[in-house]
């Protein structure tokens, strides 16, 4: 039986070439899921494009980058890291993003999100995971989104440095997320594969997708970053571009054959 894998793409709305990226993989059908950023400075001209895509549509919370001139600072992801584990995180001032942003969402699309997920994958801190729970129950009440899991994928082939990565993110939070999800019969994704360190061109990038999918099982997410263009030559968006060539190119259909694996939205049956 051929296993089933959501690849999300994250950060659309951040500009424009990402969501031409992300547009354009999602029309070949290499992206299932797309993560929004509702308050992004290109969000609101292109959601319309998205709308119609065969792909679940999610939320991406952000608490760390202030992605307009002129918007509310926001503190650095340590800070935030240091903040929520010391119990400082003010309510109130989650409350009033998550709001705004579930507002934006909701504008664009008419509709709720068909998943949330967290920038940085602060939607599992505590203090934000907690609001946020909070706010999908009064919102969505039995019709929730599904949430993404960080709990690390099988690591199998994976250089220690990323591995060490995926491991350290998904014990910021993956399992309290999970018992919470779990307890309000909330779907989520098995586990997250895709964390690296967005470096090392379309060779590197390429030869981690291929592992990554000879580690997936049913019902895993492969996260990604993919920008059709570059808006300027930073090395976070040369490597954007990598991801999005690479997960473009013809032969990844030969690598889900080899591997057994099929690109899907999450399955209803997924927990």
């Amino acid at each position: 039986m051929s296993k089933r894998i959501v690849v999300c793409g994250d950060d659309f709305g951040m500009n424009a070439d990402i969501d031409e990226g992300m547009i354009a993989l999602a029309g070949m059908g290499r992206l299932s899921a797309v993560s929004c950023l509702t308050l992004g400075p290109s969000f609101a001209s292109n959601a319309g494009r998205l709308a119609p895509m065969n792909v679940d549509i999610g939320l991406h919370v952000n608490f760390t980058e202030a992605l307009t001139p002129g918007a509310e600072p926001m503190p650095t992801l340590s800070r935030l890291i240091l903040s929520a584990y010391a119990g400082g995180l003010d309510a109130a001032w989650i409350d009033a993003q998550l709001a705004c942003q579930f507002d934006a969402f909701e504008a664009a699309f008419g509709r709720a999100p068909d998943y949330v997920d967290g920038h940085q994958h602060v939607h599992q801190l505590p203090g934000i995971r907690e609001r946020l729970l909070l706010l999908l129950k009064q919102r969505y009440g039995d019709h929730m989104p599904w949430l993404r899991q960080t709990a690390p994928g099988m690591q199998v082939g994976i250089p220690l440095k990323e591995a060490l990565k995926a491991r350290v993110i998904g014990a910021l939070g993956s399992s309290a997320l999970a018992r919470e999800a779990q307890k309000d019969g909330m779907r989520t994704n098995r586990r997250l594969l895709g964390v690296y360190g967005f470096e090392g061109g379309k060779r590197r990038y390429a030869d981690l997708l291929q592992n990554w999918l000879f580690n997936a099982r049913d019902c895993d997410l492969v996260m990604c970053h993919p920008a059709m263009g570059s808006q300027d030559d930073c090395a976070m968006s040369r490597q954007r571009r990598a991801e999005f060539d690479v997960l473009a190119s013809p032969k990844l259909g030969d690598w889900l054959n080899a591997n057994g694996v099929h690109i899907s939205r999450l399955p209803a049956t997924a927990r």
